[in-house]
């Protein structure tokens, strides 16, 4: 008699072995590892297994260079994040914290396209019909081209696919979707990674454009298997609170595109719509207080004008706290460790907030000599103005370094009517701003 064979999944990243561990060794997972059915084991065997071809390797040099077409969704911002528009073909992967705005915006979506007379499928496993019907009087999406399906199993999706043609579907979610030649649950990493498999089928056999909808950890991250976000072709998430007007949507992966470009959206009562006039939606220019400072970011292509607040009070305890709201914890501390030693600045005794507003996270070294200004207003308490901003990496040993992209940055504060900037070198292309060159920490004081 054959010794049946024992395999263990983990339900966290979909590493297998023929054990079970208490803790995954890919992921640090407890407790994630479930015994699979023989019939689970060979679903995993066959998306595991790289299929047999008789294709030839072929000279690059002997390739046609295949043209994207796009279309539009209607919508600026996600069009900017997509790199120009839709591609037919492309399967997306949409997360965010509950509440954000995503079945709001794709919703939106769905009816802007089907606008344009293409047949588009609302598959929601979260909602029922009527509950989607309420939204779209809201948004005022209701489009006889736009169909609903209340439906989580994935073999009923395929009928209807079947049924008429599509040419953009949206499924909300990924997590409640589940196919019936399966026995896991909804959710469980081989219901993902299977479904994803037949998701990316559909989108490139019949050139549909396929958006799915992804729960998030409590980390942030898309719940279920890592292979999920490899698979798609574009993965974007959104940022921001969902008490907060604006939204933030960043794309992380576009084959298709740039990646790192983002799409600002503002919440009303129509729903979530691309933000108008973002350049000046990030900073306040009628109030100057210390602690305050302003610098230029650049997210994908994209220059924006950020506000840096700090709060430097004094500690009443032992240990002194260093939080950073949308900017790096540990870069803080370094900055905070280089005023020490080269400003000689006391602030081993205080406690340091740091907040960038908007619900931006800087993901980039150029905020440093912003971060070191308002920490130096709010300490010495005095009003940095407004006209002013400051832009440059700083080194450990106290340089400040020029960033890329800066007759960029240099053109959107002049477009802000910024007339003042402290930068680390002369930029090459002449312009109407009034430099000041800040090659050393040392030299901020004398600014000041």
């Amino acid at each position: 008699m054959a010794k049946k064979s024992v395999l263990f999944e983990c339900q966290h990243c979909g590493l297998t072995t023929p054990k079970w561990m208490g803790k995954c060794t890919n992921c640090g997972a407890w407790d994630s590892f479930i015994e699979l059915s023989e019939h689970q084991q060979d679903v995993v065997k066959k998306t595991k297994s790289t299929a047999v071809s008789s294709t030839k390797a072929v000279s690059i040099n002997d390739i046609q260079e295949s043209e994207v077409y796009r279309y539009s969704s209607l919508d600026v911002e996600l069009d900017g994040v997509l790199g120009g528009g839709i591609v037919p073909g492309s399967l997306t992967l949409i997360g965010g914290s509950p509440g954000v705005g995503k079945s709001t915006l794709l919703l939106k979506v769905g009816s802007n396209i089907a606008s344009l007379g293409k047949n588009v499928l609302y598959v929601t496993g979260e909602e029922s019909a009527g509950q989607i019907k309420l939204r779209a009087n809201r948004l005022k999406a209701n489009m006889d081209t736009l169909y609903l399906l209340s439906e989580i199993r994935l073999e009923q999706v395929l009928v209807e696919l079947a049924h008429r043609e599509y040419e953009f579907i949206i499924i909300d979610s990924i997590q409640t979707m589940y196919s019936q030649n399966i026995t896991s649950a909804p959710g469980s990493v081989t219901q993902v990674r299977q479904i994803t498999f037949e998701l990316m089928r559909i989108a490139k056999e019949k050139d549909i454009a396929i958006f799915i909808i992804g729960h998030i950890t409590k980390e942030g991250s898309i719940a279920g298997p890592r292979v999920l976000e490899h698979m798609v072709d574009t993965v974007l998430y959104f940022e921001g609170d969902s008490s907060q007007e604006l939204r933030i949507l960043r794309g992380f992966k576009n084959r298709f595109g740039p990646t790192s470009e983002i799409g600002v959206f503002e919440m009303r009562s129509e729903g979530l719509v691309s933000a108008t006039d973002v350049a000046s939606r990030f900073f306040n220019r009628n109030s100057e207080q210390a602690g305050s400072a302003l610098t230029v970011v650049m997210e994908g292509s994209r220059p924006i004008i950020l506000e840096v607040q700090a709060l430097v009070s004094e500690s009443h305890t032992a240990n002194s706290k260093r939080q950073a709201t949308g900017f790096d914890n540990n870069r803080l501390n370094m900055l905070l460790a280089l005023l020490e030693r080269k400003l000689e600045i006391p602030l081993s005794g205080y406690d340091v907030y740091i907040n960038i507003t908007g619900g931006i996270k800087i993901t980039e070294t150029a905020a440093d000599l912003a971060i070191l200004a308002a920490i130096i207003s709010s300490f010495r308490d005095r009003v940095i103005s407004k006209e002013t901003v400051f832009i440059g990496e700083v080194s450990l040993v106290g340089d400040v370094r020029e960033v890329y992209a800066m007759d960029v940055r240099l053109k959107e504060a002049k477009m802000q009517n910024i007339s003042k900037v402290l930068l680390a070198k002369k930029p090459l292309e002449k312009t109407t701003l009034k430099t000041f060159i800040v090659d050393e920490v040392t030299k901020l004081l004398e600014w000041y």
